[in-house]
């Protein structure tokens, strides 16, 4: 029998390199050849967890001010980012993002991964944000979402009109603060090696078979590459 090859990843639905991060993943494990056997796990992480949007709000005179540079760097970053993502198979349309507060994105997550559909809304989370140009922080848009990917609505309303799986989402951002973990997304294979930033798929075969040739995992963590590699922190997208 196959063991079952845990992958917890940490990331935010606002982070542009945490939805090129999951693709390369992904095609990473196609390549892998044992899809089966693996186990994805998401993780709640907020870049910013005190954000208020406001009305006017747009991303390129948000990256302009957050950096002090002028609005025509922020567009051109946009620009890189966006062909960064193409050469991934996914397509940005920053032009139409609506900035927006994830807690209750992640929250309603949380109700996802106990019925085992956590990867299914988490991909649905990134396409409204980066792709479709939709308020992930909007009750409606989320209950939609929940709805899609085959989430009861009543519990869905339950959890977006309470505060519920809030403890889950700041217990999962103190194991990152724990862990160390300053960008994501932040990717840990059986709990025994982790991968920081939105590496090459090549990075993530080489891990997942090395894990899987080891077949021993250890509670000791090690990370394979430089942290600051093609990932989002507090301060920024690097």
């Amino acid at each position: 029998m196959e063991n079952k090859l845990k992958i917890q990843i940490w990331s935010d639905i606002m982070c542009s390199f945490c939805y090129i991060g999951k693709r390369r993943l992904e095609n990473a494990i196609h390549q892998f050849g044992h899809q089966d056997a693996i186990e994805i796990e998401w993780k709640s992480f907020q870049l910013d967890p005190n954000f208020v949007a406001l009305e006017d709000d747009n991303l390129a005179d948000h990256l302009a001010e957050k950096y002090r540079k002028d609005r025509d760097w922020a567009i051109e970053s946009l620009e890189n980012m966006t062909q960064n993502a193409a050469n991934s198979g996914l397509e940005f349309h920053f032009e139409k993002a609506v900035m927006a507060n994830s807690f209750h994105a992640h929250r309603l997550l949380h109700l996802a991964k106990e019925h085992q559909l956590g990867n299914e809304l988490k991909e649905l989370l990134f396409k409204a944000y980066l792709t479709d140009g939709e308020d992930v922080n909007n009750k409606e848009t989320l209950t939609k979402l929940g709805i899609q990917i085959g989430l009861d609505a009543k519990a869905v309303a339950e959890v977006l009109n309470t505060n519920a799986f809030a403890d889950k989402v700041q217990h999962d951002i103190q194991m990152a603060q724990k862990l160390g973990i300053q960008g994501v997304p932040f990717f840990v294979f059986d709990n025994k090696y982790a991968i920081s930033g939105a590496q090459h798929e090549e990075t993530f075969v080489k891990t997942l078979e090395k894990v899987w040739e080891e077949g021993q995992f250890e509670s000791k963590i090690t990370i394979l590459n430089a942290p600051d590699a093609d990932s989002c922190g507090i301060d920024g997208c690097n």
